[in-house]
């Protein structure tokens, strides 16, 4: 027997605990930027005030309205829930990639580094980590189709990541209430693609480990068939 698979000797278990988690927070993660949308329409119709933008340039910084105020607060809250939605669907996606690993008695295509490494390494994190999940799944249900909500989520996701002020932008919290007075479509569509995206990756979640679920059921009644 392989080195590679009898590290992975073990019964595989679905890991259904950590799939809930990671559908918990990528919904949460959904509630908190459409929470940044709201607040962002709310600062669109009430209107810039007349001593202008929060930040007045040359390190000068005017007295926030009530509702900017209200904007840092679910500014960081956001901020939170999205690290936290990370780290729980990273958790999620290990443990995953070990069941598969283990259904399937192979090696996969990525060493575990890019798990991680993936989402952070310029150019390759416009592909690493779909494969990663991609791989999971065609472990888990060789022959079955990917998921449709794949693509979909990680296109949204690369939307989400690059456009307006999504998770990759550089505007601070202040000079995004300034562009929420000036240009809050763009804002309104960076959102919608990151809300997008969380609902898409509670389904890809749902599907992996409906899949491996299923795999390992048949594995157990195998291995507990009476013999002929």
């Amino acid at each position: 027997m392989n080195d590679h698979i009898a590290e992975n000797a073990s019964a595989p278990r679905p890991p259904r605990g950590a799939a809930r988690c990671a559908e918990a927070a990528l919904a949460l993660a959904g509630v908190a930027w459409a929470a940044q949308a709201v607040w962002q329409i709310r600062l669109a119709a009430a209107g810039e005030p007349a001593s202008g933008p929060p930040d007045q340039g040359n390190g000068n910084h005017r007295t926030p309205t009530s509702l900017e105020d209200a904007y840092h607060i679910v500014s960081a809250v956001g901020d939170i829930v999205t690290g936290l939605c990370a780290l729980v669907f990273l958790l999620w996606l290990v443990r995953a990639r070990d069941n598969a690993r283990a259904l399937s008695g192979e090696r996969p295509r990525y060493s575990w580094p890019w798990v991680y490494l993936g989402w952070i390494v310029p150019v390759a994190n416009l592909w690493v980590p779909r494969g990663i999940v991609a791989d999971v799944h065609r472990a888990s249900a060789p022959g079955a189709p990917l998921p449709r909500a794949l693509n979909w989520w990680w296109g949204l996701w690369l939307a989400g990541m690059f456009s307006g002020a999504g998770l990759m932008y550089a505007d601070s919290t202040d000079e995004v209430i300034a562009r929420a007075y000036t240009d809050i479509w763009q804002l309104l569509l960076s959102d919608t693609a990151v809300v997008a995206a969380a609902v898409a990756g509670v389904l890809v979640v749902r599907a992996v480990t409906v899949a491996q679920t299923g795999r390992t059921a048949d594995a157990v009644r195998h291995d507990t068939a009476p013999e002929a």
